[in-house]
């Protein structure tokens, strides 16, 4: 039953994607001494072509406090129209630039919160304007202030989202060597800049055959791997950065098997188990921010065809963590259901073991109560319980040594149908009552058995012929 074994692979368009996150810290790095009202009651940043010539004339001469001037130009670069009037502008990015290379520790780090500021465009000519100071981003990855690199590393990853251009350019300047190089950094703000930079590179089209080969050769998905891993305790932020860059790896399924050699499966499985192990609800803030991506992590690599049987985990404290999790944050997460079932759905779509634990562990009733929650969600509960029952004779055995097993798939029967008519009319087609005859004299289940017998015939009686 191959439309019962539904899988996740690729599944990179949802509610939480990477796209144009830039991290909540930068987004009023260096604002504060910058108070400045709009003119005519325009918007903050805005100001006239003129206006915007003079700023840049006396930021170029110097004139007064450059500091001050820079930070009127910061001010001013917040608003879109006067970014694209500023890279209009004929050299305006090589003043810029400059300044960013300047000797002055205190102009340089005001410029580069400058080239921060037109990196948000979302305009791709502005991105292509800055071209010019991609290879110094690049140089002063090492070496400077740890807020410096933080400007560096997110300039980059906003840059790289919005212009082909400047990905083309930064390949050739070694932009995946640069950022291996920072891997180790101690810096938790650094490291999550990294992992910005990263999920950005690794969401372009042409990621799958010119990026992720890079970024295999130079070892980046172990420390990637590990820094996720590690998030509970090492900085939650680099981590989701990180399982995001993950993520999009494995949705280009061209390292996939790498990151099955890595042990990835049974470190996320072991990550998902110390999330439900320390989270409980109302305290859970940010956990469903790494959640979302490890979710969508492990239920790729198992639904990877090449996968095979030696990498696939039998642990079924793996489903009691799913539950638990879902329990402490789908209130307030909803999207969270929807990742969660698509991990059970390729935990149970080929493997009894993950079938027999759902019922052994009494999770069927919990699974049942997501039925309601959306379409989606209906769906894939129905679909996980179809990979239950298509486990066929082979799963059955298995079951029939676990009276509580049986119990609840008899359960489960009972609810398929009373709700899906079809499925008793099938079950009896199928020599279905002959099997629960089997169970009148035992006498834990002979009543359920009965029971069942009876809606059996009384719910498919009208549609036999």
């Amino acid at each position: 039953m191959e439309a019962m074994a539904m899988r996740a692979m690729g599944r990179d368009v949802v509610a939480m994607d990477a796209m144009g996150r830039d991290a909540m810290a930068l987004d009023a790095v260096g604002r504060d001494d910058v108070t400045m009202d709009a003119v005519d009651g325009s918007s903050p940043g805005w100001m006239s072509p003129v206006a915007v010539v003079e700023l840049l004339r006396g930021v170029q001469r110097g004139s007064g406090d450059r500091k001050m001037s820079l930070c009127r130009l910061r001010w001013a670069l917040q608003n879109k129209e006067t970014q694209q009037k500023f890279v209009r502008l004929d050299g305006s990015v090589r003043v810029l630039t400059g300044l960013f290379t300047s000797s002055l520790a205190d102009v340089q780090l005001e410029a580069a919160r400058c080239l921060h500021e037109l990196s948000h465009s979302s305009d791709p000519a502005v991105a292509e304007a800055c071209l010019p100071v991609t290879p110094y981003l690049l140089t002063y990855l090492s070496g400077h202030s740890i807020e410096f690199m933080e400007l560096c590393l997110y300039t980059l990853g906003n840059l790289v989202v919005e212009s082909e251009a400047v990905r083309k350019q930064l390949l050739p300047q070694g932009i995946i060597p640069a950022l291996a190089s920072c891997i180790q950094s101690p810096h938790e703000a650094v490291l999550e800049g990294l992992g910005y930079v990263l999920s950005q590179l690794l969401q372009a089209k042409e990621a799958p055959t010119e990026i992720v080969p890079l970024v295999l050769d130079a070892g980046l998905p172990q420390h990637m791997l590990r820094l996720v891993c590690a998030g509970l305790t090492s900085g939650i932020g680099a981590a989701v950065e990180f399982a995001w860059g993950l993520h999009y790896i494995i949705c280009g399924h061209m390292a996939n098997a790498a990151l099955l050699a890595l042990g990835a499966v049974p470190a996320l499985a072991s990550l998902l188990l110390n999330v439900a192990s320390q989270i409980s609800p109302g305290a859970a803030e940010g956990l469903e921010l790494l959640v979302c991506p490890v979710l969508r992590c492990l239920s790729n690599l198992l639904a990877e065809e090449s996968a095979g049987r030696d990498v696939r985990i039998q642990d079924e404290r793996l489903l009691v963590a799913l539950f638990v999790i879902l329990q402490c944050l789908f209130q307030e997460h909803p999207f969270l259901v929807q990742e969660s079932l698509w991990l059970l759905n390729n935990l149970t779509a080929d493997e009894p073991f993950f079938c027999s634990a759902l019922l052994a562990l009494d999770l069927l009733p919990a699974l049942l109560q997501l039925l309601p929650h959306s379409q989606t969600a209906s769906v894939l509960v129905l679909t996980v319980l179809c990979n239950i029952a298509e486990k066929g004779p082979a799963y059955w055995r298995v079951a029939l040594a676990d009276t509580a097993a049986l119990g609840q798939c008899l359960e489960l029967l009972h609810l398929l149908f009373l709700h899906c008519p079809q499925a008793a009319v099938d079950f009896i087609h199928h020599g279905g009552c002959q099997a629960l005859e089997q169970h009148q004299g035992h006498a834990e289940l002979a009543e359920r058995a009965r029971a069942l017998l009876h809606v059996a015939s009384r719910t498919a009686q009208p549609a036999l012929p």
